[in-house]
Parts: C-alpha cells; structure tokens; sequence
C-alpha cells in the first residue's frame, strides 16, 4: 500500500538516505500519470508560464494561474506531495502578503506544499507561512524570478563569496522552518557540500546526484519543450517526437478520408432511415 508523502516523510527519507524524486505537472492527467509512477512529489512551478503559457519567463505568471493549475493537478494526485510555486510578487511585498498568498494556493489551489525562492532575505516570509501551519520548499541557485537580476541563466555559487552565501542562505532557511530546499544550477560538489549541512531534504535540478532528491520539468525529460533544453536535462523518452508523428498520422487519415474508419462509427436502422426521406 503507497504511503501519502509529506514533508514529515521527506525529512524521513533524508535521515534514512533515501532519495526522492520530483517532476513537474500542470494539469489533471498528466498528474495522475506522473502520480501513479511511485514520484514522490509533484511541484506545480510556475515554469508553466514556459512550457504551458508560451511566456518567455516565470515573471508574468499569475497567482490565478498557480491555483488554476494547482487545483488540476491535486485533482489527479493520491500519493504524491503537491509542492505549488508562490508566482513572482505574491510574497516579496510583505509577510502578510505571503501567508495570505500561500494560504489561498492551499485552500483553493489544493497545495499540500508552497515553495518560493530566495534565501536570508524571505527568511520572514518562510517563517510567518510554515507558522500558520503551511509546509514550504525553500528554492536557492538559479532563482527564475530574478533572472534579470542575474542577467541571465547563469550558474550560481561559483566563487567563495557566492559559495559561502549559498551554505548561509541554505542554514537560513531551513532555521526559518523550510522543510526542503530545492538547489537549482548549483556545482555538484558545492551542492553536496550543502546536503551534508543542513538537516532537511535538498532537491536538485543541475546540482550533482549528491542532492538528497531530484526534479524535473517533465517536458524537458520526455522530449516536448525544445524551445531551450539545460544541460542538466535527461531525455528519457522522446514523446515529443511520437506525439508529432501521431498527430501527423491523424491529418493525412482525415485527408485520406480513412478516418474514422466503420470500426469508429455508430449504427442507425435502415427502417429509420428510409423514413427520413
């Protein structure tokens, strides 16, 4: 029998040394899908303003997006912990905004968890939420919602100063009450370096196998978002290509008129047909 996952079972999983894994989703069948794969959890990103929306960023993505999608996914989902993105500007402004924010992708989103990005600086934020009894997955690295800071998708932590940034933002937040924290782009072996520092569970996404889980958007692993693919992706299947020569296969049967076939039709009584006429 599955066991529900949570962010008690995923602190478990780390004293254990058990790895966890994690893949995006947006809607309800991909999710169940993706839920009836034994995943340990589903994060609800705001990369949908990529993958899903057509955006060139996380920047536009909407709270009213998040819940939308999130309310789907959770639809579709047993077993897995649902981790849903706090979109940019629902938490930077102000504490009260952050709890309010992520108290309504709980109710009307169906989270079982919140995650947003940032370190020591949202510090108040992590804490005000995971105090009003809201699980939160911090998010450290390559923080989306600040690419124009970084100009560019870039690599982080690479020099001392940087480094040692990171272990502090890491120790930061998981003091302020994260139960996870998600390293994005981050060098395998500073990533490792953090695992070993903090308690709770590190996922990473560009950061090493020492990181105490994994994610991925789950079009980039299957091959169906090509717009940009990161180094740190995986194909494990090309569904994008089958499901371009699917879609293909059905134009040329509409085409042909060999689609639908009698098999696909329905019957009617020539009686009642005659009396038609």
């Amino acid at each position: 029998m599955n066991v529900k996952n949570t962010a008690v079972t995923f602190r478990e999983a780390k004293e254990k040394g058990e790895k966890l894994s994690m893949l995006t989703a947006y809607d309800y069948s991909t999710a169940k899908l993706i839920d009836e794969s034994g995943v340990n959890a589903i994060l609800v990103g705001d990369s949908l303003g990529n993958v899903v929306l057509g955006y060139e960023d996380t920047i536009s993505v909407t709270m009213e997006d998040m819940i939308h999608h999130g309310a789907a996914v959770a639809r579709g989902v047993k077993n897995a912990l649902v981790v849903v993105d706090m979109p940019f500007m629902s938490y930077q402004t102000s504490v009260y905004d952050a709890v309010v924010n992520a108290g309504r992708l709980m109710k009307e989103g169906r989270a079982d968890a919140v995650k947003l990005e940032g370190g020591a600086g949202v510090c108040p934020q992590i804490k005000a939420i995971a105090g009003a009894g809201i699980p939160v997955m911090a998010h450290l690295g390559l923080t989306p919602q600040s690419i124009n800071a970084f100009g560019g998708f870039k690599v982080q932590g690479k020099s001392e100063a940087a480094a040692r940034a990171l272990i502090e933002d890491a120790k930061a937040v998981e003091a302020a009450g994260a139960f996870s924290v998600v390293l994005e782009c981050v060098p395998a072996k500073l990533a490792k370096l953090v695992t070993e520092t903090v308690g709770i569970p590190t996922i990473g996404i560009g950061a090493g196998n020492a990181c105490d889980g994994q994610v991925l958007v789950y079009q980039d692993m299957l091959g169906m978002f090509s717009d940009f693919t990161p180094k740190f992706v995986k194909r494990f299947a090309n569904a994008g290509e089958v499901m371009r020569e699917a879609f293909g296969n059905y134009c040329r049967e509409v085409q042909a008129g060999t689609f639908p076939a009698k098999e696909h039709e329905y019957g009617i009584s020539d009686d009642i047909l005659e009396k038609l006429y």
